[in-house]
């Protein structure tokens, strides 16, 4: 699954996130999604190389119980990421998390007095995985404005850059973007 390059070097082999998908891989991969109000949990073992990454629209289904797990809803992306990785031998307590997005793509049409599905996704992500027992090392969340994340699961790091929104667009890249590896 490794590609190489017209030069014989080895790159690693892309995956982009959809919403509601999550992706698990080794050295091999990266992995990109872009992200609104949706979260994005990186998990990463640093010894196995070993990563999964998800793309979460909403942080529960609620009081259904549902009869397959779905990874549109953050609490059942975290389990299903984790049921894999466990099935590769991946012991969650030696793994490291990062959490990204949550952003607030309609800051015209917020309220002081509600909390917004992006907040609502980055809390439910810090407390979930908090209560894994797996530590948060880095996170990118909230603000305005859309995200681009890239995981590069040979090495952990995740890189973000936020473009903010002004006037109801996405600024041009030349106005307070974030951007960063964490």
């Amino acid at each position: 699954m490794t590609m190489t390059g017209k030069h014989g070097g080895h790159h690693p082999m892309e995956i982009f996130l959809q919403p509601g998908e999550y992706f698990i891989g080794d050295a091999r991969h990266r992995v990109r999604t872009l992200l609104g109000s949706c979260v994005s949990i990186t998990i990463w073992h640093p010894h196995l190389r070993i990563g999964a990454m998800s793309h979460f629209l909403l942080p529960t289904r609620g009081r259904s119980r549902p009869v397959k797990p779905d990874a549109r809803y953050g609490d059942e992306a975290l389990w299903l990421m984790l049921r894999e990785l466990a099935e590769r031998g991946v012991p969650q307590t030696q793994c490291q998390a990062k959490i990204f997005g949550g952003g607030d793509m309609f800051p015209q049409h917020s309220r002081d007095d509600q909390i917004n599905v992006g907040k609502k996704n980055g809390i439910t992500a810090r407390l979930l995985l908090t209560a894994c027992g797996i530590p948060i090392v880095s996170e990118s969340l909230f603000g305005v404005g859309h995200r681009n994340i890239v995981f590069d699961i040979s090495t952990g790091h995740v890189w973000s850059r936020q473009t903010q929104i002004k006037s109801g667009v996405a600024s041009d890249g030349h106005g307070p973007n974030r951007r960063g590896s964490v």
